[in-house]
Order: C-alpha cells, then structure tokens, then sequence
C-alpha cells in the first residue's frame, strides 16, 4: 500500500481522468482537442495497470510491462493521427470538425 493513499482514492482520481477525456473527446470541435481527450483516456488505463498490479502483486512488475505497451501503441497512435490531421489541414485549412464534412462533395 502506498502511505496514506488508499486504492479507491488513486481508483477515482483515475476514473475521473478517464471521464474527462471521454467528455473531452464527445464535446471538441478541434481534431488536437479531440487527440489529447484520446491520451487522456490511454493515460488513465495505464495507471489502473500499474496501480492495481502494485496493490495486488507488489513484487511483479506485469501492469508495468502493460503500461509500456499502452504507451508505446499512444506514441504510434498519435504519430499516425498528427499525420493524417496534418493532410487535412493542408486540404480544408482547419482544424475543425465542422469544416470537414465539406471533404464528402
């Protein structure tokens, strides 16, 4: 146990970062805002592994090695969005989603 901290404290600050993120995304116009609310949601899993593995199996480092591969599939999902988002920019000059439905005519 971590000192003076319980599981349902850091379980909640979690879930509340997960929430954000899902707010974040469902209510963002700007496709950046919409990719950050997406790393969000990634981050707050990746703490739930290291978390719980660290109260339930403090000696195994397995929500460790969970966390490095959520990290890593974070760093290529946003290098391949900030790709495409860049495309799009550079097609309708903005960055809203608005302005991209007129991408479909």
């Amino acid at each position: 146990m971590i000192e003076g901290v319980s599981i349902y404290e850091i379980l909640t600050l979690s879930t509340l970062i997960f929430f954000i993120g899902v707010f974040g995304f469902f209510t963002r116009k700007n496709l950046i805002a919409m990719l950050m609310s997406i790393e969000l949601i990634l981050n707050s899993a990746a703490f739930n592994f290291v978390i719980v593995n660290k109260y339930l199996y403090p000696e195994q480092l397995d929500g460790g090695i969970f966390s490095l591969f959520i990290i890593a599939i974070a760093a290529a999902e946003t290098a391949l969005a900030l790709a495409i988002i860049i495309n799009l920019y550079r097609l309708v000059m903005s960055l809203n989603t608005d302005k991209l439905e007129t991408l479909k005519n």
